[in-house]
């Protein structure tokens, strides 16, 4: 698999045209706990829902000059200026302000005037409509607009050369500025329709590639994109290439009706499920895969907002402590035991498959990471009154789940894992009858980096609970990000193979999510995620996707298949005897530019050193020649790499003697790392340079922690070392080890004679090294 991080404003990609305020593009914004979503849901219309708790709520609808939200690829172009452009639409509303009242509908212009200087302008709607205040035809001349309430007395001209964004303010019937809590929720809605954006500046360059089709699945999050149409998410889906179906996990903090009590909103029943702009989002998104032929997987998770969860429903711990996500502000787990909480979760469920199934789409249900959470210092969140009673004598004291532990305590936690299989038995049977005849597929997700826990291995018995084996799900899904982006990703073969063993589903009964990158500074670590998608792939996953969309999109990530045909590499030896008396030459690639004076700037173009080989003197029989013919023939020439010996350097030890335990730093403990890179060093100080070693001879490695010897490890498929435990920290991780080096044939031909060996001549079969294709 091939892949790329495209930067912003590149200039070269295929290019398409938009009119400027496409309904696709606008977004909607808000402040908890109102909830609001904005869908294209006709040829030029949109349409926002809201929900208002409180009498200040405000939503709004949002045009920026900047494109945020969409790839690189794909997103439309700044521009600032709105002059000469001229909008009309037909505004229709309901539950909301009128357009007519004090603090109705005000569109807000956030930029520069013809100065420089930062301000805003509030153009009132109304003095811009025809008809009533429900249901007007708004013009907007952006080269004759005026701010302020009653025009033309209190006029603000507009100056619309240098606007960053715009938007439409949305606010309850009863808002007044103040401030307080609705006697109950407030439903409403508004829709522009007939948008028509005319004048010399109404047009706007956007991308608009489409990659090949990959064989990798994308995911998103409600939570991340509930802000933007679901018009808009299929696009990027679609047009980055990515087929087949897609995770949607409808998230924990914003599609729930609430309630209010005491001073806090929560969780509530009353009026149905969904929110209303939560079902309208969906409704669309779901029409917008069917329509592109993308399938949906909804994803329910254990996981709830923290501030509108009921305290009852709460895991907790011995102390009374919540369970706490380390999200800002935090999330919280529900209790598997209590069954207002699962009640409610199984309602969830069912509403979100009804509406992938009015859609047409394949009822599709995954149970997201359900677990009992641990709090700081091993403390499992197992003790609320809900569990405490269903465990009855078996609730017993664990003060660190990390420690030893009795067979009281491990009783009580194959407890808690029977506990948690029967909710998502539960779970996953009120999903299956809402789907009815049409059938259900159920999925589990895992993360394996916690209920997977080295330093609390029999939390297992919680966590992976053998009520969860085959055939309890029908696909069993791993993640494992927090080790790739800690490049621990070689804890991940061992550990798919612990969860075939435990739950008895065959890897190609697996899904693999490989992902992601928080933060925008961290991009760089896509190339981890990239080679574990790859690694997933190759050990014969059903599907692999990458999780998520908002961070592909931020960061440009393109993948693209076809990359693995051109690194191909088969894990077999150069003929040995042959390459024995191979000539090496060691390579870099300089630039050097000379000044008339002499004086030179040279830059080094690779970090690490290439080598060349001419295995030609080792060709002593015309057994060599056969030899050598045949495998040339099995690499296809120069197409597929392989292993090749080097005569001179080909050992961890000095002088390439016999490797020792000692020979090689390879890093330093810090208590939870317990993956370390091979690699060789050559010279010392400001002048030392690193050479990864990736393909270490088998059986050849020695380790060494803290100045002593040990056996427990392996050594991975990508030529890295996997401690069995962490090394203290501090403690120095050295090895010893043999190597070989990844090469290919540098030509396509190959020529050799009877002539050339009997008569004492050099063919020449030059050989290059490659640089590793993991």
């Amino acid at each position: 698999m091939g892949w790329a991080l495209v930067a912003a404003g590149e200039p070269h990609h295929r290019k398409g045209w938009i009119k400027r305020f496409d309904p696709r593009f606008w977004t909607v914004d808000f402040a908890r706990p109102m909830m609001a979503s904005v869908v294209s849901a006709a040829p030029r219309t949109l349409r926002v829902e809201a929900v208002f708790y409180r009498k200040q709520d405000l939503a709004g609808l949002i045009w920026e000059s900047v494109d945020r939200w969409d790839h690189p690829l794909l997103a439309y172009e700044t521009r600032r200026d709105f002059r000469h452009v001229q909008l009309k639409f037909r505004w229709r509303s309901g539950g909301v302000k009128r357009l007519d009242a004090l603090h109705g509908p005000t569109l807000t212009i956030e930029g520069r005037d013809a100065a420089g200087n930062p301000r805003a302008w509030y153009v009132r709607l109304w003095n811009y409509a025809q008809g009533s205040a429900e249901d007007a035809v708004v013009r907007l001349d952006f080269d004759d607009l005026d701010g302020g309430f009653l025009l033309p007395g209190e006029a603000d001209p507009v100056w619309a050369g240098d606007i960053d964004r715009m938007f439409i303010s949305l606010v309850p019937p009863t808002y007044d500025g103040g401030e307080g809590v609705l006697a109950a929720p407030a439903e409403g809605w508004a829709e522009m329709a007939d948008i028509v954006c005319t004048g010399s500046g109404s047009v706007l360059a956007i991308g608009d590639a489409v990659l090949p089709e990959t064989a990798l699945g994308m995911t998103n999050g409600y939570d991340d994109c509930y802000h933007l149409t679901p018009a808009r998410v299929v696009r990027q889906i679609v047009q980055l290439g990515y087929r087949g179906d897609v995770v949607h996990y409808v998230g924990m903090s914003h599609y729930m009706r609430l309630e209010a009590l005491g001073g806090g909103f929560y969780v509530s029943l009353a009026g149905g499920v969904l929110n209303r702009p939560t079902a309208a989002w969906h409704r669309a998104l779901a029409d917008a895969c069917a329509a592109a032929g993308l399938g949906l997987i909804w994803s329910l998770s254990y996981e709830v907002f923290d501030a509108y969860c009921w305290n009852d429903w709460k895991q907790r711990g011995a102390d009374g402590a919540p369970a706490l996500t380390g999200w800002v502000p935090p999330s919280t787990l529900l209790a598997p035991a209590n069954a207002g909480a699962m009640g409610y979760l199984q309602l969830v469920a069912r509403a979100f498959v009804a509406i992938g199934r009015e859609a047409g789409l394949a009822p599709k249900f995954q149970v997201g990471e359900p677990w009992w959470w641990v709090n700081p210092g091993g403390k499992i969140c197992a003790y609320d009154a809900a569990t405490s009673a269903a465990l009855g004598g078996a609730s017993v004291a664990i003060a660190d789940a990390r420690g030893p532990l009795d067979a009281a305590q491990r009783a009580m936690l194959d407890a808690l894992g029977a506990l948690l299989a029967t909710s998502t038995a539960a779970l996953v049977a009120a999903a299956r009858d809402e789907a009815g005849a049409a059938g259900l597929e159920s999925l589990l997700l895992v993360f394996l980096p916690t209920v997977l826990d080295p330093t609390a291995p029999d939390l297992r018995r919680a966590n992976v609970p053998l009520g969860w084996a085959k055939p309890a799900f029908d696909v069993l899904q791993l993640e494992d990000y927090d080790w790739v982006t800690a490049e621990r990703g070689a804890e991940t073969a061992p550990a798919r193979a612990a969860m075939v063993q435990r739950l008895g589903y065959p890897v190609h009964e697996h899904h693999y999510f490989s992902g992601f990158v928080l933060n925008a500074e961290d991009r760089g670590k896509w190339r981890a995620i990239a080679d574990a998608a790859d690694a997933a792939r190759q050990a014969g996953v059903a599907r692999t996707f990458i999780w998520a969309l908002p961070q592909v999109a931020r960061d440009g990530f393109v993948a693209f298949d076809g990359e693995d045909r051109v690194q191909a590499f088969d894990a077999v030896d150069f003929p040995i005897a042959i390459g024995r008396e191979a000539m090496a030459l060691t390579e870099f690639s300089t630039q050097i530019v000379s000044s008339p004076s002499g004086h030179e700037q040279r830059a080094s173009e690779w970090a690490e050193a290439r080598m060349r080989y001419d295995a030609g003197p080792g060709i002593r029989s015309e057994a060599d020649v056969r030899a050598l013919t045949e495998f040339f023939r099995a690499r296809r020439g120069a197409a597929r790499a392989f292993r090749f010996r080097d005569p001179f350097d080909s050992s961890s030890a000095e002088g390439d003697g016999l490797p020792t335990a000692m020979d090689q730093w390879l890093g330093t403990g810090d208590g939870v790392r317990r993956q370390f890179a091979l690699v060789k060093r050559y010279g010392a100080g400001d002048a030392e340079a690193v050479r990864p070693i990736r393909l270490p001879v088998a059986g050849s490695v020695r380790v060494s922690v803290g100045g002593i010897e040990t056996a427990a490890f392996l050594v991975t498929g990508e030529g890295e070392v996997l401690l069995d435990t962490a090394p203290a920290v501090g403690a120095a991780v050295r090895a010893g080890f043999r190597f070989d080096v990844p090469v290919r044939f540098a030509d396509d031909r190959l020529e050799v004679s009877r002539a050339t060996f009997l008569a004492g001549e050099l063919a020449s079969v030059t050989l290059v090294e490659v640089r590793a294709p993991w």
